[in-house]
This record gives C-alpha cells, structure tokens and sequence, in this order.
C-alpha cells in the first residue's frame, strides 16, 4: 500500500498525462496511475517518467513497466530481478532503482533531467 504519508503521492499522482516543455527542445511525460499491491509493485503504483528529445525519441526514463536483472556484482544477480528501475539512456534496458517514495522519485527523475539537459552541447 502506498505511503500515507509520502507527501509527493498526491502530486505524483496528478502528473498522469502530464506532458511539460523543459529547455533546448526537451520535453517531459508522466503516465502514474494506482495499482493492486504486487511483489513487483509493492508501493501500489504503476509509473512511467520519461525525458524526451525535441525529435520524441526518449532518452532517459524511470518505470516499473518490466523487470530486470541485478548487476552481475550482485551473487545470484541471474534469478533476481527488479521491476523499479531506470533507462540511463535510450538504449539502455535499464537498471535497478531503489523506489523510497513518491516525492523521491520525482525528485530523482528532475535531478537526472537537469543533468541531461545541462549536459546538451549541442544546442
């Protein structure tokens, strides 16, 4: 069950649908939506956040739409897999992301876009 007392759940929440224009042509993309408690979504909440280039092509996102694996590092990483995780880049399948809460998550994905956009040489 997602926590009551996470104070981003509410506008986490209200973000679904929600496309926003960042700089250098950029733009963002929620879809969040409440789920049942699963063993792969035990905070009850089903998200997609999403960095875009100006051309649509995504390049860096946060979800929970599929599992994958732990880094080899990790003993037994073959049989263990995560369904919160994060696209570095838009070839990246993704690694594992530690889900806190709500207002973690936005506060994560706005960093990484900052970051990437901050980063644009070429505009």
């Amino acid at each position: 069950m997602p926590n009551e007392n996470d104070k981003g759940l509410e506008t986490l929440l209200d973000l679904n649908g929600v496309v926003i224009s960042q700089e250098k042509g950029y733009w963002v993309k929620f879809v969040v939506s409440m789920t049942d408690v699963t063993k792969e979504r035990p905070h009850g909440l089903s998200y997609s956040l999403t960095l875009h280039e100006k051309y649509g092509k995504r390049v860096m996102g946060y979800d929970n739409a599929h599992a994958v694996k732990l880094p080899k590092k990790y003993k037994y990483s073959g049989r263990i897999t995560e369904y919160d995780h994060h696209h570095r880049h838009s070839l990246d399948s993704g690694v594992p992301y530690e889900f806190k809460d709500a207002y973690q998550l936005l506060q994560d994905f706005f960093e990484k876009v900052d970051e990437i956009i901050s980063n644009d040489q070429e505009k």
